[in-house]
């Protein structure tokens, strides 16, 4: 991509980019799951949630200092391509799944490779639960490498595990994360800060508070539990939710005035602003013009005080910017600017440690052994399609029914969402890999999640 002379050969890129990064998301975590032991696997696979964060945090500041530099996008690219080439070398000396080669008739080198992860006193209790699982799934099956996708979903503990998995996935694009992270520099316009380099300076701010978060989540996922700290996060969504919504609600409803232009900028007058003479304009009607788009220059004095509706072009805005006025094309001016990005970082800081990696968690372990692979696979391909989604249609939504609505609607979704986690989702942590199958199997709905688990799934003693 960095080296390609035109378009074309930059999507083929993002193409393959795109294709190893949806491998990765459901990949990493189903490995680091197969190959952890129980008591750390939660935190284990939120660190790697933890490091996508953070490696987006930096590439972030990394981006910004390659601004200035010649051949800008290039080199933002390109750089990209070191540590995707380290992490390839070190990959080759990773050892394979346990689970994976115990699955394959590989048995002497799951043992050899358990045996350096458990303790000594537990290592021979995994093999054992690990023997039997499989065995299971032959007699089942009557092969271990058959897989048949019917039995997939007739299969009790196979359609929990998947209603739980995917809907999580669904919802982590459905409370609308990625329109945040994507966006953030817009929202932080549509919030009252007119200056492109503030709105990208800010959200910086919004992905350093995504990585904390997941370092957040590294320290109480196996503390608290998958469940708790699940609803814990869909709570403080649903209430920043909420307060964005409002905020964004009183920046439309109580925007500057629109005056007539005057000296110079008559010549630049928005002609929408012009035709409606009997009606009072503010800088939100203006910003709605599109015949052609227009743009609004605040007051010199006070940019909460009327401005004028002007034609948006790179004239008119350097013209603007001459009187030391502010110049605004997507939000407008508004003294409650700071309290939107008050609440977009306590949207982050809710969403990360929970919503943002238990998802991921909770797939790596919920599923049987025997269907982990596809399960994941459709997972994480429900995560991408519904990213896509929400992705496409936030632009279009924030102009057709205002920002406010939007954030509501996210807001509705979080609700369900929690409902959802309530109903569906079971407590995972803890758990060997092999006994949350037989937890699947047994449970009843736990509205009560609060109160401690009794451990109905524990195993009988051998004879």
């Amino acid at each position: 991509m960095a080296a390609s002379p035109g378009p074309a050969l930059l999507i083929v890129g993002r193409v393959f980019v795109g294709l190893g990064v949806g491998m990765a998301s459901m990949t990493a975590p189903l490995y680091i799951s197969e190959a952890s032991p129980a008591k750390i696997r939660g935190a284990l696979v939120s660190t790697n949630g933890f490091l996508i964060t953070g490696g987006q945090f930096l590439s972030y500041l990394i981006n910004l200092a390659f601004t200035e530099a010649p051949g800008t996008w290039r080199w933002m690219l390109g750089v990209a391509g070191v540590p995707a080439l380290l992490q390839f070398i070190l990959m080759l000396m990773l050892p394979e799944s346990p689970r994976w080669l115990y699955r394959k008739g590989r048995e002497e080198e799951a043992k050899a490779i358990l045996r350096k992860i458990y303790p000594a006193d537990e290592v021979e209790t995994e093999i054992r639960d690990l023997k039997t699982s499989v065995e299971k799934e032959i007699d089942e099956e009557g092969s271990s490498e058959k897989i048949n996708l019917i039995k997939l979903c007739k299969t009790r503990t196979v359609r929990r595990g998947l209603i739980a998995g995917v809907g999580l996935q669904v919802f982590q694009q459905f409370v609308g994360i990625n329109t945040v992270m994507y966006y953030s520099p817009t929202i932080v316009q549509l919030a009252g800060f007119a200056s492109n380099q503030t709105a990208l300076l800010l959200s910086l701010i919004t992905s350093g508070l995504n990585a904390l978060g997941s370092i957040v989540s590294i320290y109480f996922i196996d503390r608290t539990g998958r469940k708790k700290l699940l609803i814990f996060s869909l709570v403080g969504v649903i209430l920043s939710l909420g307060l964005l919504s409002g905020i964004f609600h009183e920046t439309t409803t109580h925007s500057p005035l629109v005056k007539a232009a005057e000296g110079r900028y008559g010549n630049y007058t928005c002609p929408d602003y012009s035709l409606a003479t009997n009606a009072a304009w503010d800088c939100m009607d203006c910003l709605k013009a599109t015949h052609p788009d227009c743009g609004f220059c605040a007051s010199a004095s006070d940019k909460l005080l009327p401005g004028v509706c002007l034609i948006s072009n790179d004239t008119v805005k350097d013209l603007c910017h001459g009187d030391h006025r502010e110049w605004y094309t997507r939000g407008c001016p508004s003294k409650y600017g700071w309290v939107a990005l008050i609440g977009l970082a306590l949207y982050i800081i809710f969403f990360s440690p929970g919503m943002g990696t238990v998802p991921w968690i909770v797939n790596s372990e919920i599923y049987p052994l025997r269907f982990r692979g596809v399960c994941g696979g459709i997972a994480a391909t429900a995560n991408w399609v519904s990213n896509l989604i929400v992705a496409q249609s936030f632009l279009s939504l924030t102009q057709a029914i205002g920002t406010s609505w939007t954030f509501l609607i996210f807001g509705v979704i979080s609700v369900v969402a929690l409902l959802f986690v309530l109903v569906y989702v079971p407590e995972t942590k803890g758990l060997p890999i092999e006994e949350v199958e037989k937890m699947l199997e047994l449970r009843s709905l736990r509205y009560k999640f609060w109160e401690k688990r009794s451990e109905p799934y524990e195993k009988k003693p051998e004879v």
